[in-house]
């Protein structure tokens, strides 16, 4: 059973879906976390605001006296009573003969007022917090909602002041509990000596505002989940336009490739799309367009060469059938082995015995020649954009403007790009002027924008003279070498093609 390929298309939507959920899940968090720390900060410091003022209004003294009273063992087996009886006037009559009832009353009273006077402030309440073991601390002052003989309570210690060193600030904290959403400050209330005598506790109803946080993280959902969904959706088409329907034409284009020997390109289908972009995927699309073309210039050159070898079959069998032509015939073969099919010129095997007859002369001490070295420019360029055809055409008249200006020499072509042009006689007196006039021709041709590129011929061009002591190919080097130095020259003013 074949794989179910994950296309690469898939593949960036599912990147480009992922990265959205994150982007949008992370600013959600991020948008929530600054919203709840701002609101939580400004609730923390109005109730320790709140609390810290309210502990302006009390007497420390008098609040140091009270406690003494009430943490003593007569007060707390009175105030154990008096619960048990629910008689309030027991704990009324003891602080009436300590002396502490009248400042008490206006302590409790003032208490209630500042309630009443703070909407935010839902408990407000004077607490002696015990030491950060301690499993208990004792509430000194209550508001009328309590009843008298909670003053001097003690009762398990809230969460937030568990472990809490009372003799240091005590940072503002919220909790949900039994009392509900809450905002809990501490401030002490210090003595003349800066003894910590209590605290003013006070706590903020923050349940509204809880609830509107809820509503605030749905709301900034819903939002978000709209503009993922608007996000991916635009991405997905830009995937859609940018890469999948470039690459889906590519692709069924490249399909339908199916070369053929004496085909062009039309018929063998070569690819052949209009894109937009200029990326990746046309650099792509460039490379798949220059391989078919190479091979359907490839089955091209494989069928002339067939057809070169049947003729030569031919002419062999002609020539066995036919004495008195024989001669002639095998002359021309012969010929034909030593020039280049394309240009017409000699080939490397003609060079190569050419340099065997410039060997024999330099053994006679007769040798008294020249070697130009000439190397096409740019011609990788046309075959790889205009085509082997049009390449054949660019060679054709490059060599076409060497035979005119060397009239008088033997001229090889050795390669694909590379000519040689052996200078004697005439051309070797006249050889500076000559070497000047063929780079002048093409550099005419190269700059005359008019053309087409395939008849924009350009060279480089390099000579060597034979001086005593020389061989051929050390004569051929020094060529060479020149005719590279030209093409250095060349590059660094026109650029060159990769």
């Amino acid at each position: 059973m074949k794989k179910k390929r994950f296309s690469i298309t898939q593949k960036m939507r599912l990147l480009v879906i992922l990265t959205v959920l994150i982007v949008s899940f992370a600013t959600m968090i991020m948008t929530y976390y600054i919203n709840a720390h701002q609101i939580d900060g400004h609730f923390k410091r109005m109730t320790y605001n709140s609390a810290e003022n309210f502990a302006t209004f009390v007497d420390p003294e008098f609040l140091s006296t009270m406690r003494t009273a009430v943490e003593s063992k007569e007060y707390q087996e009175l105030r154990k009573k008096a619960e048990q009886k629910e008689d309030e006037s027991l704990i009324e009559n003891y602080l009436k003969e300590k002396g502490l009832w009248e400042e008490y009353s206006k302590s409790k009273e003032l208490m209630c007022r500042y309630i009443e006077n703070m909407d935010d402030i839902k408990y407000l309440y004077i607490i002696v917090i015990s030491d950060a073991y301690a499993s208990k601390d004792m509430f000194l002052i209550d508001d009328f909602d309590n009843p008298l003989y909670h003053t001097g309570c003690f009762e398990d210690k809230e969460p937030e002041l568990k472990g809490v060193n009372a003799e240091k600030e005590i940072e503002p904290v919220i909790t949900n509990n039994r009392w509900g959403w809450l905002c809990s400050a501490y401030a002490p209330v210090k003595d003349k000596a800066g003894n910590i005598v209590c605290h003013i506790g006070c706590d903020v109803d923050v349940a509204g505002v809880m609830n509107e946080r809820i509503q605030f993280v749905i709301t900034i959902t819903v939002i978000l989940i709209l503009l993922t969904a608007v996000v991916m959706i635009i991405a997905v088409l830009y995937i859609n336009r940018i890469f999948t329907k470039p690459i889906k034409s590519i692709t069924t284009e490249a399909k339908r490739f199916k070369p053929g020997k004496g085909t062009d390109y039309k018929d063998a289908c070569v690819i052949d799309l209009y894109l937009k972009n200029e990326d990746e995927l046309s650099d792509i699309y460039s490379v798949i367009q220059t391989m078919q073309k190479e091979m359907v210039d490839h089955l091209n050159d494989m069928s002339k060469i067939e057809k070169e070898r049947q003729r030569y079959i031919d002419i062999l069998r002609k020539v066995e059938s036919d004495n008195k032509t024989k001669e002639n015939l095998l002359e021309k073969v012969s010929k034909d082995a030593y020039h280049d099919e394309l240009t017409k010129v000699g080939n490397k095997s003609a060079y190569v015995k050419k340099v065997d007859e410039l060997s024999k002369w330099i053994a006679k001490g007769t040798g008294k020649f020249a070697i130009a070295m000439i190397d096409l420019n740019n011609l990788k360029f046309i075959n790889d954009y205009c085509g082997h055809k049009a390449g054949d055409v660019y060679i054709k008249g490059s060599c076409g403007i060497i035979t005119s200006v060397f009239k008088h020499s033997n001229i090889y072509r050795i390669g694909g790009d590379e000519f040689v042009v052996i200078m004697i006689g005439e051309d070797y007196k006249n050889r500076d002027a000559l070497i000047s006039q063929v780079k002048d021709e093409f550099q005419k041709s190269y700059y005359n924008t008019i053309n087409p590129p395939e008849q924009r011929y350009s060279a480089s061009v390099g000579m060597a003279v034979f001086a005593d002591g020389d061989m051929v190919e050390t004569v051929f080097k020094r060529a060479d070498q020149a005719m590279y130095a030209d093409k250095m020259l060349f590059k660094t003013k026109n650029g060159s093609y990769r």
